[in-house]
């Protein structure tokens, strides 16, 4: 027995089942998966359905792994909660074992077929829905020639001393048998490869069933145990969900370890295809997590939150909620965790926006401060999500997820922009006009407050536009800008008639009223910006008008005495 071509074949063999697997996900995803990773977003509370979807998305990714990451940052930017969660997590456990039962069809023998067909529908369709497909087959098929090289191999170990002397090891000694199956999992992160490995040993009949329960058992600990480990220094919502997937499973093995003999015995009367049997008990052990601990996932989620207690941090204003670079491979995903992450920003806009005005009426030094450092804040924000929209640039997406992306990466430098007028200019002008005790005319007060209202209702509506995806809203938003020009116009030439009255107030403050009402109209430019992306680039909705509607101008107006009701409502929350 030549036990370094064993080694190799071994490894190649595993090679091509895992890139099988891989290009079989990729196609699965491609067909159906971004509405399924969508509908994550949008989970219900049932339980059942929030199972069902965590099985079909695990189907579509091959990997409980992949949809977990998904649903890490789903749950850490609280858009569904640690319970929905773990009721998903259930559910594409189950997700998992459709592999197994894929390698139990033991269609080996027309693997090369499979991948020729598959290639032929690649080279020769002219769509894009058939070379999917197409991809599809070419990893079905790569799987299934990936198992037949590994079963191949092991073929003349049945007569092998030493190895047999192995597995009779394993046989006496379940517990030896979970270590070696887990630790194997944990190194190749692939619980699919292991269960591939222990279903080719049963149906050499070099394994009893019992054995492959052990062997079953140890390699969906150690799926669980990867995650653990990955999610260490990570968020506290990855380390409870990686901890409850281990826990999940751990526990799953201790209710069933004493009843291993049953349940071989069982199965072995449902079949006598020894493939099948291993893929039926990992089907079953997953389906009886399920059902016995999804009654208690609200009390688990509790238990979790004990366990691993929630960090205090410092200030979640400067440092990002939402951008996980581990969502590239879900792009439509990433891009829904960008959009907040620039509902964030703009909610730091508006605050700035909102206390300029008493800013430039009565000078303030600590809300100066305040507003500087929210400046910094939207530097800091802008900066991170321009860096994370440039790396999802980089990946593979289609045309109208690099059109968002793109369009995404202008608003963010518009938003940026505003914030960077309103300190280098508006705040400026504040400070002169203080430092030299100066003040505007009833009438140039009067003419600032109505830029600055118009200003504010402008803002209002392209964050509203922004975060409901509106184009009625967005092309509001353009007509509000040219206003905005006519007003910046009428606005001079009332600043002008008052100078020529020989009013000495406006003559002082002359060249601070108008850079002051100058930069409003700058920010307006920018803001219109905001409203062209959204367009041109976003691919936002047509919503029915009655459905989105302005607020009373009361939210967001102040009054002469440069106050208002503080109520001016963010991007992320709209009415």
């Amino acid at each position: 027995m030549h036990w370094q071509a064993v080694v190799l074949s071994m490894i190649g063999g595993m090679g091509l089942l895992l890139y099988g697997m891989y290009v079989l996900s990729d196609g699965l995803q491609k067909i159906a998966g971004k509405r399924l990773r969508e509908a994550l977003t949008q989970l219900t509370k049932n339980r059942l359905v929030a199972m069902g979807l965590g099985t079909l998305v695990t189907v579509m990714f091959q990997s409980s792994t992949a949809t977990t990451v998904i649903l890490v940052s789903l749950t850490s930017a609280s858009i569904i909660s640690l319970r929905q969660t773990l009721a998903v997590i259930l559910g594409a456990d189950i997700g998992t074992t459709i592999t197994a039962q894929l390698i139990a069809l033991k269609v080996t023998e027309i693997s090369l077929p499979i991948v020729g067909v598959g290639a032929t529908i690649i080279f020769f369709a002219k769509r894009h829905k058939y070379k999917r497909i197409g991809q599809v087959l070419i990893g079905f098929g790569l799987l299934f020639l990936g198992l037949k090289i590994m079963s191949d191999t092991m073929h003349p170990l049945r007569d092998d001393p030493m190895f047999g002397k192995l597995l009779l090891q394993m046989s006496d000694s379940p517990l030896l048998a979970m270590v070696v199956a887990a630790v194997f999992t944990f190194l190749v992160h692939s619980s699919a490869a292991t269960i591939g490995i222990i279903m080719l040993l049963a149906m050499q009949h070099m394994i009893t069933l019992e054995s492959a329960v052990y062997l079953l058992f140890g390699a969906n600990v150690g799926t669980a145990f990867t995650a653990v480990l990955s999610s260490l220094g990570s968020s506290r919502e990855s380390q409870r969900v990686a901890t409850a997937h281990l826990l999940f499973k751990v526990a799953g093995v201790l209710l069933f370890l004493p009843f291993v003999s049953v349940l071989a015995k069982v199965m072995s009367s449902l079949t006598s295809n020894a493939g099948f049997q291993v893929a039926n008990v990992h089907t079953f052990f997953n389906i009886a997590l399920a059902v016995l601990f999804a009654p208690f996932i609200s009390q688990f989620a509790r238990l979790l939150e004990i366990i691993v207690p929630e960090k205090k941090q410092p200030d979640t204003d400067v440092a990002p909620k939402y951008l996980d670079e581990s969502l590239f491979n879900s792009p439509e995903v990433a891009i829904g965790m960008a959009t907040k992450e620039i509902m964030h920003i703009s909610d730091h806009v508006s605050d700035m926006t909102k206390h300029i005005y008493p800013l430039l009426k009565s000078y303030d030094p600590d809300l100066a401060e305040k507003m500087h450092q929210k400046e910094n804040h939207i530097d800091s924000l802008a900066t991170a999500t321009n860096k994370y929209l440039t790396h999802l640039l980089r990946q593979p997406l289609t045309k109208d997820e690099f059109n968002k992306t793109m369009g995404l990466v202008h608003i963010v430098r518009e938003y940026e922009y505003i914030g960077d007028i309103i300190e280098k200019n508006l705040m400026y002008k504040a400070e002169s006009k203080y430092v030299n005790n100066l003040d505007f005319s009833a009438e140039g007060h009067k003419d600032i407050i109505t830029m600055h209202n118009k200003i504010l209702e402008l803002l209002y509506i392209v964050n509203t536009a922004f975060a409901t995806n509106s184009c009625m809203l967005a092309e509001k938003a353009k007509n509000l800008q040219e206003d905005i020009v006519d007003l910046e116009f009428r606005l001079r030439m009332s600043h002008i008639a008052r100078m020529q009255r020989g009013s000495q107030e406006t003559e002082n403050t002359s060249f601070i009223h108008m850079d002051v009402v100058n930069a409003y109209l700058r920010m307006s430019e920018h803001m219109k910006n905001i409203a062209m992306a959204l367009t041109d680039e976003v691919s936002c909705t047509w919503h029915d008008e009655a459905l989105i509607l302005t607020p009373p101008s009361e939210m967001w107006q102040v009054n002469g005495n440069g106050n208002g009701n503080g109520k001016q409502p963010s991007a992320g929350k709209t009415n």
